[in-house]
Formats: C-alpha cells, sequence, structure tokens
C-alpha cells in the first residue's frame, strides 16, 4: 500500500511557533483581520505591531494567508481551513510511514469510540460514491 508523496505548493514549508500562534488566531477569527486587530486579538503575547505585521506579511508570502486592501490596511485571512491543513498533514504522515498499514493501524488504536464511528460513517459514504 503505497502512496505518492503529496505535496501542496502553495503553503508547504513549515510554519515557526509565532507564525503557528498567529494562524491558530486566523483560524478562529470570524472575519478577515488587520494587523491592528490581530495585535488587539493576541494582547496576551505583549507583540509589537511590526512584529505582527512581518509575521502577516510571510505567512503570505508562503501562501498560508490571504490579503486584500481595506483602505489603508490589508486584511488577512487564511488561505485554507484548519480542518483542510490538519488533513494534508495527516497524508503527509502517512505518505512518510515505511509501512503505512502498520500507521493506519496505530492511528486507529489511539481513536476514541467516537472518532472511530465517525471515520467508519466517513469510509462509508466514500464508499457509497465509489461505486
Amino acid at each position: 500500500m503505497s502512496r505518492p508523496r503529496r505535496t501542496d505548493p502553495g503553503n508547504d514549508r513549515p510554519l515557526g511557533p509565532l507564525e503557528s500562534a498567529v494562524m491558530n488566531a486566523l483560524w478562529e477569527a470570524p472575519g478577515p483581520l488587520t494587523v491592528r486587530q490581530m495585535v488587539d486579538a493576541m494582547a496576551d503575547r505583549g507583540l509589537a505591531y511590526t512584529t505582527v505585521m512581518t509575521v502577516l506579511d510571510n505567512l503570505h508570502r508562503k501562501g498560508w494567508a490571504e490579503r486584500d486592501l481595506a483602505g489603508r490596511a490589508y486584511r488577512y485571512r487564511p488561505r485554507t481551513s484548519r480542518e483542510e491543513h490538519v488533513g494534508r498533514l495527516m497524508a503527509e504522515a502517512l505518505s512518510s510511514a515505511a509501512d503505512q498499514q502498520a500507521a493506519l493501524a496505530r492511528f486507529v488504536d489511539a481513536m476514541t469510540a467516537e472518532e472511530a464511528a465517525a471515520l467508519r460513517e466517513l469510509l462509508q459514504r466514500r464508499g457509497d460514491t465509489d461505486s
């Protein structure tokens, strides 16, 4: 059971700790945020405006965030959902396993009963559409 490596040319570079924190704040926001709004949303970290601006610019350059000019300020939003990102990470982790079946077995063994039921349902639905 071999699967080709998956890559996303838009955001395949790993995130640093501060970039991850900013992405989490973007994912949790109800809509696009300006740099000032992001500084306010992350006030507990005590980040300077220029630091947040640089991180958001880097996330845009790396393809993690999109931005639109609104007046004189950019509004930033995630390029993909957190769930798409996590799904991509899971697929990449699986593709890197030497024994993908064993990796899947360990993953399934670690699931709660609710997670396993959700997976069964998803696989059933996928089976229904593959026919």
